[in-house]
């Protein structure tokens, strides 16, 4: 067992944090050893993108919450990530000091501080420091390194959880969050690198080595994504004049936003005013995730209904999401799912690609979901004649696919992933909601310009695709361990073999990316990347229903998609709600009593 003593020891010889340093004090006078060891002996790892909390089973950036130890997010442990990260660096890219590092942060909790250790610990190594002066969304850390030939980025944020984390996100120097074989490395760095160096932070952060990049890369940013607007094609496109209505979340996207819109010359969105400062403390909503529905805009939906606006946007807190709510006719508010967002985007991405590129062929056009995303994309690319590529749940997967195949000479029109995040055009290799708010909002007004809406033009392509209806959920599950008992218990669930059946639905097909596994092919091996730290399988049905269950990769959920395609709208819906039952029954339901639902349940 591990040296419960000579940790606390470590950790008091290296903290400098006076607060930090007094948490894990107190605890050792206490001689709480419990504490100590859910503190201390579990570090917070780095996988691809950042570091992650080993507390809870992750892919690509940490979910860490802030507070003293070497399994949570503070002074220390940023700096120690730092640390390694520039060795690694410094060893596999050319000229990486000269090149440099970009560093962003958010609107958190100690986003700033962390931030400016990142910075001084790059510039203690000779490195080029570019440190955005001002809080940024994420979308601009992805933007700026390869627009500044960096060669490495780190944003410190945790997205939209809550108030009491943060986290360290990574970015290689093409603008792709970073991916295996790096994390390893830089992992390896960081366990080479514990102790902190002796540094005087603020000679380095005022030294000739640290520069603001902002002016430069807003200027770059904001031209870029002008050449997505309609206002910038040679053929005019009648635009409504309605209001749209934007809320930041308590995040940062509301200056971006609102200098996004000046770009595209649209009217000022109309601002949700409770929620378009930052705050970290997020007063307003219990989860700062647009993605969770009518609870999180409500204040949206009050703010609309008081100006009569019928499109509601909103970003998640660092800006790399977009969600989207309609007024419909009969009154009520549809917010969309990603799936059906994406969509809708993708529409509009190959619209304006055939005027825009009449005399390119469709098959030099490409578009990228991912394996938790709906099929309608694939059905559309078979339809029109466009490339769809599929990849795994994250945008370190999308984006590094979406270089690799702009690198080979397609054309790249747009991804994304039904956790409502899209990247549309190839500006930055990431998600970003700030980019895509004014793209929607004039695909939007252009609709309700021709009589139609969201909703009517999703009918429509429903009517054309078929019907691609699915219901995705999940359940909170806390214990990595568990996660796994499940999985492999739904693996032996046909007498130690993997089931044919899920109630009366016949299985065709089974997909398992965690034990490289897929019965499509003769050989049984998956053609998707397998990772078997993360949990992930696949059913086909006969009956053309899909349903994936895996670990969420950023947060502590079991998640299920299902997702029944057809052409008849209501038996679509009536076998998808079927299916869902069947799977929650045959798969979930023998552990449902260890898990924790939502709590909107």
């Amino acid at each position: 067992m591990t040296d419960i003593n000579q940790l606390a020891q470590n950790w008091l010889k290296w903290d400098r944090n006076p607060k930090t340093h007094k948490e894990i004090e107190q605890l050792v006078e206490a001689k709480d050893e419990n504490e100590l060891r859910a503190r201390l002996e579990n570090r917070i790892a780095f996988g691809t993108a950042g570091i992650v909390s080993t507390t809870i089973v992750q892919s690509h950036m940490n979910i860490g919450p802030m507070k003293a130890g070497f399994a949570n997010m503070n002074d220390l442990t940023v700096i120690q990530a730092s640390q390694g990260l520039s060795i690694y660096v410094q060893e596999t890219i050319s000229q990486a000091q000269s090149k440099g590092v970009v560093v962003g942060y958010d609107g958190r909790y100690n986003s700033e501080v962390f931030a400016k250790l990142t910075a001084a610990t790059f510039a203690s190594k000779g490195f080029k420091v570019y440190l955005f002066s001002k809080i940024v969304p994420t979308p601009f850390v992805a933007f700026a390194v390869p627009e500044l030939g960096a060669s490495v980025g780190v944003m410190v944020t945790a997205s939209h959880n809550p108030k009491d984390d943060n986290g360290y996100k990574v970015y290689w120097d093409n603008g792709c969050q970073i991916n295996t074989p790096h994390d390893k490395g830089i992992a390896k760095q960081i366990d080479l690198n514990l102790e902190p160096w002796t540094i005087n932070i603020d000679k380095l952060l005022s030294s000739e080595l640290v520069n603001d990049p902002l002016e430069t890369i807003s200027n770059a940013y904001f031209s870029k994504i002008y050449s997505y607007s309609v206002k910038n094609r040679s053929t005019p496109l009648e635009l409504a004049n309605e209001k749209v209505v934007y809320t930041a979340m308590h995040g940062v996207g509301g200056d971006y936003v609102k200098k996004a819109f000046e770009t595209f010359k649209l009217p000022p969105y109309v601002e949700v005013a409770q929620q378009i400062k930052p705050d970290p403390a997020f007063p307003t909503v219990a989860f700062p995730n647009p993605e969770e529905g009518k609870g999180a805009l409500k204040l949206s939906i009050e703010t609309a209904e008081s100006v009569n606006s019928r499109l509601i946007l909103a970003n998640d807190p660092d800006a790399d999401r977009l969600a989207v709510a309609e007024k419909l006719k009969d009154g009520s508010w549809k917010v969309f799912n990603g799936n059906e967002i994406g969509i809708l985007l993708a529409d509009w991405a190959w619209t304006n690609a055939k005027i825009n590129h009449p005399d390119v062929p469709a098959e030099k056009f490409f578009m990228i979901n991912t394996a938790v995303s709906s099929a309608m994309l694939k059905t559309m690319a078979k339809k029109e004649g466009y490339i769809c590529e599929e990849t795994l749940t994250g945008f370190k997967w999308v984006g590094n696919k979406a270089k690799e195949m702009i690198d080979q000479g397609y054309k790249f029109l747009f991804a994304y992933e039904e956790a409502i995040g899209f990247m549309y055009g190839d500006v930055s290799l990431d998600k970003d909601g700030v980019r895509c708010a004014p793209i929607f909002a004039e695909y939007a007004l252009n609709l309700y310009a021709n009589g139609s809406s969201c909703q009517d033009h999703l009918d429509h392509l429903m009517q054309r695709y078929g019907y691609h209806i699915s219901k995705n959920r999940y359940f909170f599950c806390y214990e990595p361990s568990k996660m796994v008992r499940i999985f492999n218990d739904i693996r032996k669930s046909n007498n130690g073999q993997f089931p044919d059946k899920c109630g009366p639905y016949e299985i065709i097909r089974i997909r398992d990316l965690t034990v490289d596994y897929d019965t499509a092919y003769p050989d049984n091996k998956a053609r998707l990347p397998v990772s078997t730290s993360t949990q992930m399988i696949t059913f086909y049905f006969k009956n053309g229903a899909i349903a994936t269950l895996r670990g969420s990769g950023t947060e502590p959920k079991l998640k299920y998609y299902v997702e029944m395609i057809g052409d008849n709208k209501q038996e679509v819906e009536s076998t998808l709600q079927q299916v869902v039952q069947q799977v929650i029954d045959n798969f979930l339901q023998p552990v449902v009593n260890q898990l924790t639902p939502p709590k909107d349940d």
